[in-house]
């Protein structure tokens, strides 16, 4: 009789021995053998409709070509397979993926947080830092934190949120106005489109 941990490890051995882990990261396309079904519809290398045959006569057509029989459209009826040269497909695509994510920029949100009886010099600092943000492309969340009795003055850190937005309103405009959240009230700036 197995014990819990003998069977998780059986399990385990099973699923990862059946490619468990590989099969779920990476979505492949069926190609020549594997493609067992009665019927298909068959797509030249260059586009071309080739008509509905089974699947051993587009593997031969495939074969004699010197291309690969790949199904493309698993869910159609009948199935569609193109010929190409898989690899060479493989590669293409792997090579714009590599592009997109070289040309991508992710937006980061940035965060300043203030008290309500900040001074001016220290305002100033905080000011600055948000505008170097917004010209990098960030989205910035400025945030008053307020402690004890703080908290019966909340028009005061509405007031100076205010005051900062207009101070960066030539580098960015207000995506959410004031709000309260717990102790916390903040704002969000997102850089102009133009900058």
């Amino acid at each position: 009789m197995l014990c819990c941990a003998d069977a998780v490890i059986a399990f385990a051995f099973c699923y990862f021995w059946n490619g468990g882990a590989s099969v779920i990261s990476n979505v492949v396309h069926q190609l020549n053998e594997e493609i067992r079904d009665k019927e298909i519809r068959l797509i030249g290398e260059s586009g071309e409709q080739l008509g509905i045959m089974s699947s051993d006569e587009a593997l031969k057509a495939a074969e004699d070509q010197g291309l690969d029989l790949v199904k493309i459209s698993p869910q159609a009826v009948p199935p569609v397979c193109k010929l190409m040269n898989y690899g060479k497909y493989r590669f293409e695509q792997s090579k714009r993926e590599k592009e997109a994510k070289k040309n991508q920029h992710v937006v980061e949100i940035k965060e300043i947080r203030m008290s309500p009886g900040i001074d001016v010099g220290d305002f100033n600092t905080k000011l600055k830092n948000a505008q170097k943000f917004l010209a990098e492309g960030n989205r910035v969340k400025v945030s008053v934190r307020f402690r004890g009795r703080e908290m019966a003055h909340t028009e005061l850190g509405k007031e100076l949120l205010n005051q900062f937005a207009e101070q960066c309103a030539e580098a960015a405009t207000l995506d959410k106005a004031a709000k309260l959240e717990g102790r916390n009230m903040s704002i969000f700036l997102s850089p102009k489109i133009g900058k």
